[in-house]
């Protein structure tokens, strides 16, 4: 492989962003998943609640884990977490497959229960902040941002909610990985969003 600006061409002959190209499990998520609109309550709040574990840690440390994560937590079912107590955060507290922080234990369970309380769901809370596509794609990772208007915005009302580990950042992190916005590099073989 070589790099060419902030791609690299994989052995494939296919160009990616260049942390797609850095280990099979990167390269897998980045040409099936990140970037890729995702709609479902379920499927939003997994995301949502692996964004809030990798806080500090590598996405390829949470990618890793999640079949572990899932197991875990009831496939993310809202509805199944929402309804955890004290011998779930012991439980999972003790399983060394997923990441071990009770902040971020209670706070999976906390946001369980106030996805349950949007009376239009979790998914049409999310989608309502995506911004409008871009007319072009980001020549460079430089030019990506770590936080927008709208994922402020979002991370705002999210909290006014009784939603936790949920700040700008990574708010932002979730509209990228889950097709709000489309941050993959001009050039790269994955193609645009479509935002849903």
């Amino acid at each position: 492989m070589y790099a060419v600006t902030d791609l690299v061409i994989g052995a494939d002959g296919l160009s990616r962003c260049a942390w797609g190209a850095s280990t099979p499990d990167y390269a897998a998520y980045h040409d099936r998943e990140w970037g890729r609109p995702l709609r479902g309550d379920d499927e939003l709040y997994e995301r949502m609640t692996l964004e809030a574990f990798q806080s500090g840690l590598s996405w390829l440390t949470i990618l890793r884990k999640r079949p572990a994560f899932r197991l875990a937590f009831d496939e993310f079912r809202i509805e199944a977490v929402a309804g955890y107590g004290a011998a779930e955060v012991t439980r999972l507290l003790a399983d060394a497959g997923i990441v071990r922080n009770r902040a971020k234990i209670e706070a999976a369970i906390a946001n369980a229960r106030a996805a349950l309380d949007l009376p239009d769901g979790l998914s049409a809370l999310l989608w309502s902040f995506a911004p409008p596509p871009r007319a072009a794609r980001p020549e460079a990772f430089a030019q990506v941002p770590a936080l927008t208007p709208e994922s402020t915005a979002m991370a705002k009302a999210l909290k006014k909610r009784g939603f936790r580990f949920v700040g700008p950042t990574t708010s932002y992190a979730l509209m990228q990985a889950t097709g709000m916005v489309d941050d993959h590099l001009a050039g790269c073989h994955v193609s645009g969003s479509g935002q849903a």
